[in-house]
C-alpha cells in the first residue's frame, strides 16, 4: 500500500548551527562579551512605554490603560473598537515575541524561526490544518461584530509593530535579526482565532488513551487493559451534575425517551476489545502517530489522568458574605512567560455599542477575556474532557481509500514549509472522509518505505493502514463568538446562550452573578457515533467476561473465525465507542451528528449550595449520551467536595480566606489508601543494616497525615514509594511504546511475550528500552492508577503484585502485594539516599518535587547559558499528582514538576473589589523586566494578589498612566 513519501527529513546540523548563532548572538546582548552598557541597552530597549502618552491611528477617543504595581493593564475607552484596538497594542507591548511564536506554530511555520529542526512538526500542523480552519472559520462562521472586534485588535497590535523593530520588539528578536533578517509579518484577525485551535488541541480529550490502550495489547490481553482502565466509582467520587441531567426546559431528562438520538454511556468505561491488539504495522503506526504528537509543543500542558482544573462555587447561603464565592485554577504547562495574561476591558460607559467591563485572564494574541468577571457575573473553566476525537484506521492505496466496499479518491493538497537557512520542503497533506492521514507525518515512513516489495511510492504500513484523524476543531466553528458574548453576558440564561457558541474546546463552564445566582453549563460539539458502538460494547462485554474479543476485522460484514482472537493473543477488532482506533472503510463508525445543546448536562441554584467542577464525570450513569469513557476519576473533585462539606455542617459559613485556604490543599488521596498497607510491611533487608534502612523510612509514615508539604520527610518517601510500587507492578509489564526513555528491560519478545518481564528462559529474552518521552510515559500516577491499585489492594495474590528477580539477583522476585510494597519501600529508600541523602530526617518533598520556568522556545533547547538567562527558578514545591493543589508530576518519568495551577483566582460576587488573583509568571514576557517573573514567589507560598475592577479601587491601585491618544 503506497506511501506519501513527501514527508519531511530531519536536519539536525542546521537546527545546531542556527541555535549557537542565536546563543552567540544572546551573549552580546548578555554583555558577555562587549560590556554592561550595550547589554543594558538592548535589553531595555523592548521595555514598553507606560507613563505619559502615545500616539494610536485608527482611534475614535483618548483611551486610558493604568497598569499597578504588579503592571497588569486596566484599560478604558469610550468604544468596543477603541478597547480592543487598545488590547492589541497592550498585549504587543508585553508579550509579543509570545504570539508571534504562537501564531507560527497554529500556522505550522515555526521552522521559518527556528529552522529545519521544526519542519516534522511543521507538516503534522499543515496535515492538521489548523489556520486552513481558522481562516474558514473567520470567512464563514464569525459573525460581523466579531470580526470587527477581532479586526480592530489585529489594528492595534500592527500600530506597536509600525514603530518597534528588531530588539525593540524582544531580545530574541536581536539573535533572529542578526541571524537571518527575520522581520514579523503583520498581524490578522484569523492569527487570533488559530489558537483557539492551539488550546483545543491540548484539551482535545482522549485520543492519547485511544493510542496508549492499542499498544498496551502488545503485551497485555484485553481484560488486563481493562483492569488498567476501571469504571468511573460513581459510588464514591461525585459528578458534576448529581441526580440526573436537564433539558432545556428544566425537566428532569428521561434516559429512556432521550435515548433514540443518542448512545447509552452504561458505566462510563466499558469493556476493551477491538483494535487493543494491534498488529505489529499498526503497532508502529501508533507508535510513530504518539511521538508526533508529542512533538507539537504542548503549550497547555502534557496528557495524563492527573491533570486538568479546579473550580467550584458556594452559593451565599453557605458564606460569609451572603452572596457567592467562586474559585478557579486551571492545570496547565508551566512556562516563561505564564500562558495567561491578566487584564481588565472597560467602556467609560457601557451600551448596546459599548457593552464591556470584563476583567480576568486574556490569551495574548486573541481580543477578549477568557476566565474572569464582568460587572455581573462571573465565570470559571475546567476541561470538561469530552471525546471530540477519533482515530480511523484506512485501507489505502497510492491514491485512494476503502469506504463502504468502494475505492473514493484522497482529497489532497500541496504545503510548502518556509525553513530558515535552507531549502523550502513540500509535503502533500491526503485527506479521507473522516480527516487527514496524519500516519503521513511520523518518523517510521523511511523504515517501511526502504522494506517495501514496490519501487515507488513505498506501502503505507507493513499491515497496510494508514490512520486518520476525526476531531471536532477541524471544523470550522463559532467558539470566538461565543467568547464575546460570556465577557457580556448578565444572568444565566445569557451565559447559557453564549456557552452554546462555546464549541471547541469543550470546558466546564461554571457561573455565579451578583444576584445570588450559582449555576454550570456544559457546552461543546460532542458527537453521536454510529450504531456500530452498541454492537462492540455488547462484544466488549463478553470479551471481558470470556478473554475472547469478536468484531469484525477483516470489514467483510461479518464475524466469524477469520476474526476471531484469543484473550493471550491480543484482539484485533476496533471499536466505535471512541475508546480505540475505529475502521474507517466501515459506514457504522462514522460520526452521525452532535448532542443536542439543549441536552448537555447543566445546574443552577441546587439544593447542595455549591457545584465542583474538577474534571470529575459530568452526570450519573443514567446520561443518555455518550459523552466520553475517559473521565479523570474524582479524586481531586471529591477531596473539594469533603472540603466543602465540612466547613459548611452544623452551619458553618465559607469565607474567602477559605476558598484560598481549599486551593492549597495538599492531602494525598493515594496515601490514605496505600500508607496503612505499608505500616503493616515488616521489613526484611538482605542484612540487619539495611533492615535498619528501610525501617528509618518506613517510620516517616507512622506519624504523616497525608499533607504533601514542601518540607516534607513523609510526602518525599511516600511519593517515591509510590513511583516505585507503579513501576514494578505495573510499568516494567507495559510494551516499550508507553515506558520512559532510558528505561531499558530484558523481556520476551512482543510475538512470545508474558505480560510481564519475565526471565525464566533467558535465550528468549531481548533488551527493550522505553520510546515516551518522560513528562508523557506510563504509568503516570494519575487518579485513574489510584482506582488501579484500590481495586487490587484487597487482592494480595492478583497477577500484577507478582514480579521476577533479576539474573544477577533472582531474590528480588516478588509472588504477591506484601512481598512487592516492601520491595517497592526498599527501592524508594535507596533512591532517595542516592537524591537527598542517608538521613531521613533532612529529606524534604520540596527537594524532589521542583518548578523550572522555562521559555517556551530557547529556554528549553538552547545551551545552557540561554537557558540560563531566560527560564527563572528551580521552586521547591507542596502539592502533587492528583492533589487539589495539583503540582502535578509524571511518576513513570521522575518527580519534576510538570504542570501547574497556571493560575488563581477567588471572585467575590458581594464586593467585586475584594476578590483575589495571581499569575503564575509576571505580566512581562520581556527578561529582566520587573514584572517578567514578580508574581511567582507569592504564587509558589499560595498567596493571591488584590483584584481591583470599580473604577475608584482601579485609581487607588494605579501605578503607571498611559494615554493613548487618536
Amino acid at each position: 500500500m503506497p506511501a506519501n513519501k513527501t514527508g519531511p527529513a530531519k536536519k539536525k546540523k542546521g537546527r545546531r548551527a542556527r541555535l549557537l548563532v542565536i546563543t552567540l548572538v544572546l551573549l552580546l546582548v548578555a554583555g558577555v562579551a562587549f560590556g554592561a552598557y550595550w547589554s543594558v541597552s538592548t535589553v531595555r530597549a523592548s521595555f514598553p512605554k507606560t507613563e505619559g502618552s502615545l500616539q494610536l491611528k485608527g482611534l475614535s477617543g483618548e483611551v486610558k490603560v493604568a497598569r499597578d504595581n504588579h503592571g497588569i493593564p486596566q484599560i478604558y475607552a469610550d468604544s468596543a473598537e477603541d478597547l480592543f484596538r487598545a488590547q492589541g497594542f497592550v498585549q504587543a507591548q508585553d508579550r509579543f515575541w509570545e504570539m508571534d511564536v504562537r501564531r507560527h506554530l497554529t500556522a505550522g511555520r515555526l521552522s521559518e524561526m527556528f529552522g529545519s529542526g521544526q519542519v516534522e512538526t511543521d507538516a503534522f500542523l499543515r496535515t492538521m490544518g489548523w489556520r486552513k480552519v481558522a481562516q474558514q472559520e473567520y470567512d464563514t462562521k464569525l459573525s460581523a461584530g466579531t470580526k470587527k472586534y477581532l479586526q480592530a485588535y489585529s489594528d492595534g497590535v500592527n500600530a506597536y509593530l509600525k514603530d518597534h523593530k528588531g530588539k525593540s520588539l524582544s531580545v530574541e528578536y536581536a539573535a533572529l535579526e542578526f541571524e537571518n533578517d527575520y522581520e514579523p509579518e503583520a498581524w490578522t484577525p484569523v492569527d487570533s482565532v488559530a489558537w483557539l485551535k492551539a488550546m483545543a488541541w491540548d484539551l482535545r480529550g482522549n485520543m492519547q488513551d485511544e493510542i496508549d490502550r492499542s499498544l498496551a495489547a502488545s503485551r497485555l490481553n484485553a481484560k488486563q487493559i481493562e483492569e488498567l482502565y476501571p469504571a468511573y466509582p460513581y459510588d464514591r467520587n461525585k459528578p458534576i451534575v448529581e441526580g440526573g441531567s436537564v433539558d432545556a426546559t428544566g425537566k428532569t431528562y428521561d434516559p429512556k425517551g432521550a435515548a433514540a438520538g443518542g448512545i447509552q454511556s452504561g458505566s462510563g468505561a466499558g469493556t476493551v476489545t477491538g483494535g487493543a491488539g494491534a498488529s505489529s504495522g499498526l503497532r508502529s503506526s501508533l507508535a510513530s502517530l504518539s511521538s508526533s504528537l508529542e512533538r507539537i509543543p504542548a503549550l497547555l500542558g502534557p496528557s495524563g489522568n492527573g491533570i486538568g482544573s479546579n473550580s467550584w462555587v458556594v452559593s451565599g447561603q453557605y458564606t460569609t458574605t451572603g452572596k457567592p464565592l467562586l474559585a478557579n485554577d486551571p492545570h496547565l504547562a508551566p512556562q516563561m512567560p505564564s500562558l495567561w495574561y491578566q487584564m481588565g476591558l472597560h467602556c467609560n460607559k457601557t451600551s448596546a455599542q459599548c457593552p464591556f467591563d470584563v476583567a480576568g485572564y486574556t490569551f495574548s494574541g486573541m481580543p477578549g477575556v477568557v476566565i474572569g468577571h464582568n460587572q455581573d457575573i462571573a465565570w470559571g473553566m475546567t476541561n470538561l474532557g469530552a471525546d471530540v476525537s477519533d482515530l480511523y484506521l484506512e485501507k489505502v492505496t497510492a491514491d485512494s481509500y476503502l469506504y463502504d466496499g468502494k475505492q473514493q479518491s484522497f482529497t489532497t493538497r500541496k504545503e510548502t514549509i518556509k525553513v530558515a537557512g535552507e531549502k523550502s520542503r513540500e509535503i502533500t497533506v491526503r485527506e479521507t472522509n473522516n480527516g487527514p492521514i496524519v500516519s503521513d507525518r511520523n518518523d517510521e515512513l523511511v523504515k517501511v518505505g526502504g522494506k517495501a516489495p514496490v519501487k515507488d511510492p513505498a506501502p503505507d504500513r507493513g499491515e497496510g493502514y494508514a490512520v486518520a484523524l476525526r476531531w471536532t476543531a477541524l471544523d470550522a466553528g463559532k467558539t470566538m463568538d461565543g467568547l464575546f458574548a460570556l465577557n457580556r453576558a448578565n444572568d444565566f440564561a445569557s451565559f447559557r446562550k453564549a456557552a452554546a457558541d462555546f464549541e471547541v474546546p469543550s470546558q466546564n463552564l461554571i457561573y455565579a452573578d451578583t444576584k445570588g445566582n450559582i449555576g454550570y453549563q456544559a457546552p461543546g460539539r460532542i458527537p453521536v457515533r454510529g450504531k456500530a458502538a452498541d454492537k462492540d460494547e455488547e462484544q466488549a462485554g463478553q470479551a471481558g467476561r470470556t478473554g475472547t474479543a469478536k468484531a469484525d476485522v477483516n470489514g467483510d460484514g461479518k464475524i466469524d473465525a477469520k476474526d476471531e482472537s484469543k484473550a493471550d493473543g491480543k484482539a484485533e477488532a476496533p471499536v466505535a465507542d471512541g475508546r480505540l482506533p475505529a475502521p474507517g472503510w466501515d459506514p457504522a463508525y462514522q460520526w452521525t451528528g452532535w448532542v443536542p445543546q439543549s441536552a448537555l448536562p447543566y445546574d443552577y441554584n441546587p439544593k447542595r449550595g455549591y457545584i465542583v467542577t474538577a474534571n470529575q464525570a459530568v452526570a450519573d450513569k443514567k446520561y443518555p449520551y455518550l459523552l466520553t469513557q475517559d473521565w479523570g476519576y474524582g479524586a481531586r473533585s471529591q477531596r473539594i467536595n469533603d472540603l466543602i462539606e465540612s466547613k459548611i455542617k452544623d452551619g458553618g459559613k465559607i469565607s474567602t480566606d477559605d476558598m484560598q485556604k481549599m486551593q492549597l490543599d495538599n492531602s494525598s488521596e493515594i496515601a490514605k489508601l496505600l500508607t496503612p498497607y505499608l505500616l503493616k510491611i515488616d521489613v526484611k533487608g538482605a542484612n540487619e543494616r539495611e533492615t535498619k534502612y528501610v525501617r528509618e523510612a518506613q517510620k516517616l509514615l507512622k506519624d504523616w497525615d497525608y499533607n504533601q508539604e514542601a518540607d516534607s520527610a513523609a510526602a518525599a518517601y511516600f511519593n517515591a514509594v509510590w513511583r516505585n510500587t507503579l513501576k514494578l507492578a505495573f510499568g516494567n509489564k507495559l510494551p516499550k511504546e508507553l515506558r520512559a526513555k532510558g528505561q531499558c528491560l530484558r523481556v520476551r519478545p512482543v510475538d512470545g511475550a508474558r505480560p510481564q518481564d519475565d526471565l525464566d528462559g533467558n535465550s528468549r529474552l531481548v533488551v527493550e528500552c522505553g520510546e515516551r518521552e518522560p513528562d508523557n510515559a506510563q504509568p503516570d500516577g494519575g487518579d485513574r492508577w489510584f482506582e488501579v491499585v484500590r481495586n487490587i489492594l484487597g487482592k494480595p495474590d492478583s497477577e500484577w503484585w507478582k514480579t521476577n528477580g533479576s539474573r544477577s539477583n533472582p531474590d528480588e522476585r516478588t509472588r504477591n502485594r506484601d512481598e512487592l510494597l516492601a520491595r517497592a519501600m526498599a527501592d524508594a529508600r535507596w533512591e532517595l539516599t542516592s537524591k537527598l541523602g542517608k538521613d531521613v530526617t533532612q529529606w524534604s518533598w520540596g527537594r524532589l518535587h521542583q518548578l523550572t520556568l522555562k521559555n517556551q522556545t530557547l529556554g528549553k533547547e538552547g545551551p545552557g547559558v540561554v537557558k540560563w538567562m531566560l527560564n527563572r527558578g528551580p521552586w521547591n514545591l507542596a502539592g502533587g499528582e492528583a492533589a487539589v493543589n495539583a503540582a502535578g508530576w509524571n511518576a513513570a518519568g521522575g518527580y519534576d514538576v510538570i504542570w501547574v495551577p497556571s493560575m488563581r483566582m477567588v471572585v467575590n460576587l458581594d464586593d467585586l473589589d475584594k476578590s483575589r488573583w495571581i499569575n503564575l509568571t509576571g505580566a512581562s514576557g520581556h527578561a529582566y523586566n520587573a514584572h517578567y517573573y514578580d508574581q511567582t514567589d507569592k504564587w509558589a507560598k499560595g498567596e493571591l494578589l488584590p483584584w481591583a475592577f470599580s473604577p475608584a479601587a482601579v485609581e487607588k491601585s494605579k501605578d503607571a498612566v498611559l494615554t493613548l491618544k487618536p
